[in-house]
């Protein structure tokens, strides 16, 4: 029987045009990862979807972005075998130490648990955020951080990806956790992970289109949000996160480019939030923000 083929779509793009580039294709592709070339400041992104899946609405995104950055790469295709690309991801996938609580491993790792770590085990196969990228590595520093001096009880993890915020959260501060995407994938990636974690019954994963769902509204004020996503959309959220922010809620804002950083703080200070810290990894910077009052 012939191998099951993915479609493999490549472009190489500017620093400026990353972001926007990099939201169209994950807007159509199971998964997209992305490699900064320092020496000539280029970005080269790829992603993999169903064969044949979402030509049209790739198209439009791919449209779209140009019209956004200004900017037209050349488009690569190409087809990669399911298990290749699958090896290819676990190859791509160590373990990953982060700070000084956390370890995280794929499904095909099997080693003995670190002492004093918490292990954080996610499906390799799945890319949806494996702890490699710099962003994850952040917000679980920026969590680490927070736990030494806070207890927050109630805590969303708006773009939830694969979970790991959420799973994170749940066996460091022993927390309920709301988990959302606006990709059905996504949601139900993170419950997969929450199982394997022995964390299910602690993380609720749905889809959902952020501050605009019921659901979401409903369990506001928040002590704590994760908001793991891009400049642009977290500037247009701004107001809406101060809205359900607890006093002194505590938001983990990440998926920024270190030179999107002060615009993305400009915004939320707009809305009546405070600096607390920043954690800068290479090229990219997570804010740790807070609402003026105590919870």
């Amino acid at each position: 029987m012939a191998p099951e083929l993915l479609d493999c779509i490549a472009i190489i793009v500017p620093a400026d045009a990353m972001e926007t580039y990099e939201a169209a294709l994950g807007a159509v592709c199971r998964a997209v990862s992305f490699f900064y070339d320092e020496d000539n400041n280029l970005w080269d992104i790829q992603g993999v979807k169903e064969r044949g899946a979402y030509e049209a609405e790739l198209s439009s995104a791919l449209a779209v972005a140009e019209i956004l950055t200004g900017y037209s790469p050349e488009i690569a295709r190409s087809l990669v075998p399911v298990g290749g690309w699958l090896a290819r991801t676990k190859a791509a996938f160590p373990e990953q130490i982060i700070g000084k609580r956390f370890v995280v491993r794929g499904t095909h790792i099997n080693a003995a648990a670190i002492p004093g770590r918490i292990t954080l085990t996610l499906d390799a196969g799945l890319a949806f955020g494996t702890g490699e990228h710099n962003s994850t590595r952040g917000c679980l520093i920026a969590l680490e951080h927070i736990a030494r001096h806070h207890r927050p009880m109630r805590i969303l993890d708006l773009g939830t990806g694969s979970g790991v915020l959420a799973i994170a959260a749940a066996k460091l501060l022993h927390r309920n956790v709301l988990a959302s995407d606006i990709d059905p994938r996504a949601a139900r990636v993170a419950s997969g992970n929450a199982k394997l974690n022995g964390v299910a019954k602690h993380i609720r994963a749905i889809k959902a289109d952020g501050w605009m769902d019921k659901r979401i509204q409903r369990a506001a004020p928040y002590d704590l949000v994760f908001a793991n996503i891009l400049a642009r959309p977290l500037c247009a959220m701004a107001h809406h996160l101060a809205q359900n922010l607890q006093p002194g809620g505590i938001a983990i804002l990440a998926g920024l480019l270190s030179i999107q950083a002060n615009w993305v703080l400009s915004a939320h200070r707009r809305a009546g939030l405070t600096l607390n810290t920043r954690v800068i990894d290479g090229a990219w910077t997570t804010l740790i923000l807070r609402r003026r009052g105590n919870f």
